[in-house]
């Protein structure tokens, strides 16, 4: 296959694969936005053969993460996340930091693809010295974020990002995975969408250390000023957060930058707070609990779906289900037993 390569090109090509993790690293960690575009496709990468050099990296890096504020952005498409967070990153790279994006866009579950574009929307923070925009395919991980979402923050922190902007997709079940992974849980809402009452059923509004009514300008402000009251009532409903703080709702117009600095502010004050009460380092190792469960859950799943003689039984018990010869709660049960069986064997 080699042969059809241009001999020019394959030269390249061997150099490519020989750059070391500790090449790579190096780079990273001396603010080299391009070795963080690299690094941030090889933990995507679902080549087994890749995931040795991921592990490795990822140590190397951990030591030089966890210095940053990690914010959690969500809201329905359509509520102006991306306005929002191009505002919000310019005004932080005024106050002089570095702030990097992750944004994660829907995977269609027809076409298996995903559009990409949050570059595009983000045209003006894109060009910024101190911003660096990475977005990702939401697959099919719980609730649309990307699995790789907490490597890649490790990432940004080392290469030295000192503010991560996550943004959801905004589909129902992202917001629970981004609060996992960020310290303070931004959400974008709309005066007079009549989802208020919506907002409050999901338990979203429970997760939001503020929310933000967002597009309050023209003849909207009126209707953002009322719904601002409606979501201060709703707060009062839910019991006292463990962070001690009271969540906040205030009206922002992104595409004019009003009330964008405050928010910036209002966030400061939390980390302030929270680092004060012991709740931001506590919150963070409760997260990496999290994070453990999670990665064991998906290996332990991985491992039982790849066991080969498994894969033909559960095709025989797909068909006995389809027949009505057995439930599918029995199936569970007996395909389980089998697997530990096999274990027990090696």
């Amino acid at each position: 296959m080699n042969n059809y390569i241009n001999p020019k090109y394959q030269s390249k090509l061997k150099k490519r694969k020989s750059r070391s993790v500790k090449t790579l690293f190096s780079r990273l960690i001396h603010g080299d936005k391009v070795a963080l575009s690299q690094a941030i496709t090889l933990i995507e990468s679902e080549q087994q053969k890749h995931q040795k050099t991921v592990d490795e990296l990822i140590t190397s890096c951990l030591p030089h993460s966890g210095q940053s504020i990690r914010i959690g952005i969500t809201g329905v498409p359509g509520v102006g996340k991306s306005t929002f967070i191009e505002a919000f990153g310019k005004t932080l790279i005024q106050e002089g930091k570095q702030v990097a994006v992750l944004a994660v866009d829907p995977t269609s579950s027809v076409s298996k693809g995903s559009i990409l574009g949050d570059k595009t929307r983000m045209q003006g923070l894109v060009k910024e010295k101190n911003a660096y925009i990475s977005p990702t395919a939401s697959g099919s991980s719980l609730g649309g974020v990307a699995r790789k979402t907490r490597e890649s923050i490790i990432l940004c922190e080392a290469t030295g990002y000192d503010v991560i902007l996550v943004e959801t997709v905004g589909v129902g079940q992202s917001e629970t995975a981004v609060h996992s992974m960020t310290d303070f849980f931004l959400l974008l809402k709309l005066a007079g969408a009549g989802d208020e009452l919506q907002g409050m059923k999901r338990g979203i509004i429970e997760m939001a250390d503020a929310i933000l009514i967002n597009k309050a300008d023209g003849e909207n402000q009126k209707a953002a000023k009322k719904a601002q009251m409606e979501f201060k009532r709703a707060l009062h409903l839910y019991p006292e957060k463990n962070s001690q703080w009271i969540p906040k709702v205030k009206c922002i117009s992104s595409i004019n930058n009003k009330g964008i600095t405050e928010i910036w502010d209002m966030i400061k004050a939390y980390q302030k707070s929270t680092i004060e009460n012991g709740f931001f380092n506590q919150n963070r190792f409760e997260q990496q609990k999290f994070w453990l469960f999670d990665s064991l859950n998906q290996k332990l799943k991985q491992n039982f779906y790849d066991h080969p003689k498994l894969k033909s039984k559960l095709k025989i018990y797909l068909d006995k289900i389809e027949q009505q010869e057995i439930s599918s709660f029995k199936v569970a049960d007996q395909l389980y037993q089998y697997y530990l069986d096999s274990i027990k064997e090696k």
